[in-house]
């Protein structure tokens, strides 16, 4: 059987499946190329770059699986795969901890001013030492601030499990009202040692209200966060957005930070991926990231093995 892995995959997971019989094209077809190309493979391995439209869907002859590796699944047409009777699998444990950490890296920068420090030292670092150490002194600790995560996923689960290591409050809003009972593993190089935190759901307009930092991670693309909500938030609150481009409205989240509501903005992904204008990406109190919440090596090799596992588990 073939696979094609349009948008590349770890070189373990790739030996799995060559391990397995399988012949793994890591050659990448361009999107408008793709109905020409698709019909000799039985699977189809994407990230968020290759979209599996309808289109793509019905000139798949072969096609038997479609593999997401990651979480989301917007860029591909579920409904067109059900109806072609085609199975779509993700892997939506292996890099919630990757993206995490980026929410924990963004509202760092922007709390120890470093987002605004890196982008003028390398220009104008000996003209404007002592303004920007003026301006970086005004930072702040995460320390004992509170931060709402809303939607309460893997991900934003290990949000909540930093943010608590940090001896921050976390406000939780989950659309069920659920309960969670988190397990916190302190790493075993320092101590053998679990601790259990039971965090309540509480209402949106709780967690824009008395949130400092507000990170997002609802599944898909439609806007959580637009004018009203920002409107809703304590003045000076910081806005993370590692989810998807759409979750939150970028031209309202810019007119946020210039009247000063929002403090400093933490952003991963945009609206259109490159961003076609210039909305975001010159905000002086936004820190930026090219979409890389899941992009680190060792997410990409829990990627690679769990899509491995799958696909041989589904066709053999």
């Amino acid at each position: 059987m073939k696979v094609l892995a349009n948008d590349g995959i770890d070189a373990i997971g790739k030996s799995l499946l060559e391990q397995a019989g399988f012949e793994v094209v890591t050659d990448k077809i361009e999107q408008s190329e793709l109905i020409n190309g698709i019909s000799e493979f039985d699977v189809l391995i994407v990230r968020s770059a290759t979209k599996v439209n309808a289109e793509v869907i019905s000139a798949a002859e072969n096609l038997k699986l479609i593999a997401r590796a990651g979480v989301g699944l917007d860029n591909i047409d579920l409904k067109a795969a059900g109806k072609a009777q085609i199975t779509v699998v993700n892997t939506p444990n292996a890099s919630s901890r990757s993206v995490a950490e980026l929410v924990m890296a963004h509202a760092f920068s922007v709390s120890r001013m470093i987002h605004m420090t890196n982008r003028i030292m390398p220009t104008e670092g000996k003209e404007r030492f002592k303004e920007l150490k003026k301006k970086a002194s005004k930072g702040f600790e995460l320390t004992g601030k509170t931060i709402g995560i809303i939607g309460f996923g893997r991900i934003g689960q290990e949000v909540a499990k930093m943010a608590i290591g940090l001896g921050m409050k976390v406000l939780v809003y989950d659309y069920k009202g659920r309960s969670f009972d988190l397990t916190i593993a302190l790493h075993e190089q320092y101590c053998n040692h679990n601790f259990q935190v039971t965090l309540k759901g509480v209402s949106m307009e709780q967690v824009l209200s008395e949130s400092d930092i507000i990170s997002v991670h609802t599944p898909g693309s439609a806007q959580v966060i637009g004018k009203e909500e920002l409107n809703a938030c304590k003045d000076g609150v910081v806005l993370v957005n590692c989810a998807r481009g759409g979750v939150v409205n970028e031209n309202d989240l810019k007119n946020a930070i210039d009247s000063g509501k929002v403090a400093f903005a933490g952003v991963d992904v945009f609206e259109s991926e490159p961003p076609v204008n210039d909305t975001m990406l010159h905000l002086d109190n936004a820190s930026l990231s090219p979409h890389i919440g899941a992009s680190t090596a060792e997410a990409q090799q829990r990627v690679g093995i769990e899509l491995a596992e799958k696909i041989i588990q589904h066709l053999r």
